[in-house]
């Protein structure tokens, strides 16, 4: 469409979308300063406020801090208590080798004045034994001590979950009174802009302050879709789903209307002869759709058959290029003037 424009026109068009797109982003931004400095409308809802006994759950959480701290100290005890069994159990078994090969010795020679040593070396095995079996003792017990904790742990964890679940459907009954509030909210704020706009682009689109109007329509649809639609509520997807209907049945409706009243004022038009549907045609109009193949009458795609040029519209019989009556140039039957000669056009729509 710009380029049927004049040059001046068409700087004036830009500028007009500059100002339009200008005072959207003003409105725009002063408009998410005042939903940002709105007091908050509802606090951050959590499962733990529904609780029946939030002083038994927060009895239970605590202990269940306090044993899991006691369990990474009883996982600590037990690493060491493991690596004294384990010296221990290496030291018994060194000295067990030893012995044994001192009493092949002893049994070699058959000296009965080692009998001694070998009572000594016998004790010193017993207490090496000894210091074993205690510390596996030892690891033995915090392996106990870690069971019993981690089995109460459980426990809290379990009694934790059977309360939060009790409390789950309180809350999301509460969460979805509170979406639904915040929409309704934020509906308030926006179905009034969303009519006037309705109502600007109805009655005032011809105005001459329509580039700031426009500006305003393109706010309230920015406050439509990214203010309003995102808090749609969603309660199992129904109330979403539901919205989308009733929006698509709505649109639908006025398409199915405006489309009826486009094929009515075809037919009327096309019952016209054609010197009453050529005064009808507005001079850039004739020109764009003449520009896109487009028959100016019918609104239905130029043809025409091999080489032969397409001087009539195949559709509606509506005159499409002429001649000159000057210099025989073929023309556009639209053109005001001769684009080889400049002589006036006879019958050609008034700019």
């Amino acid at each position: 469409m710009l380029k049927l424009l004049r040059v001046p026109e068409k700087l004036f068009s830009l500028v007009m979308w500059l100002v339009s797109l200008a005072f959207a982003a003003f409105l725009i931004g002063l408009g998410g300063k005042i939903i940002g400095d709105l007091p908050r409308l509802e606090t951050t809802l959590a499962v733990d406020q529904f609780v029946n006994d939030p002083a038994a759950l927060a009895v239970l959480r605590r202990d269940a801090q306090r044993l899991e701290r006691e369990q990474r100290d009883l996982n600590d005890r037990r690493a060491q208590a493991q690596l004294s069994f384990n010296n221990a159990g290496n030291a018994y078994r060194a000295a067990q080798a030893q012995y044994r090969n001192w009493i092949s010795t002893r049994t070699a020679t058959t000296d009965l004045k080692q009998d001694p040593e070998v009572i000594r070396r016998t004790e010193e095995l017993d207490v090496l034994k000894r210091r074993e079996r205690e510390a596996q003792v030892t690891v033995e017990d915090v392996d106990q001590k870690l069971l019993d904790t981690a089995q109460t742990i459980s426990r809290h964890r379990l009694s934790e979950a059977d309360m939060m679940k009790a409390a789950q459907s309180a809350f999301q009954r509460a969460l979805f009174k509170q979406e639904l509030r915040v929409f309704g909210a934020r509906l308030a704020l926006t179905l009034p802009l969303l009519l006037v706009a309705a109502w600007l682009i109805a009655k005032k689109r011809k105005s001459q302050y329509w580039p700031l109007m426009r500006g305003f329509v393109l706010f309230a649809a920015f406050t439509f879709f990214f203010e309003l639609v995102p808090y749609l509520p969603s309660y199992g997807g129904y109330v979403r789903y539901g919205v989308g209907i009733v929006l698509t049945a709505i649109a639908g409706h006025y398409v199915i209307k405006a489309m009826q009243r486009y094929l009515a004022k075809r037919k009327e038009v096309e019952a016209q002869n054609e010197a009453q549907r050529r005064q009808s045609l507005r001079y850039e109009d004739a020109l764009k759709k003449m520009a896109a193949s487009v028959c100016p009458g019918c609104e239905r795609p130029i043809q025409t058959t091999g080489q032969a040029p397409a001087n009539f519209c195949v559709h509606c019989g509506m005159t499409l290029f002429d001649h000159c009556g000057k210099c025989e140039t073929r023309k556009n039957i639209f053109f005001q003037y001769c684009p080889t000669c400049g002589a006036g056009a006879k019958g050609a729509v008034p700019a």
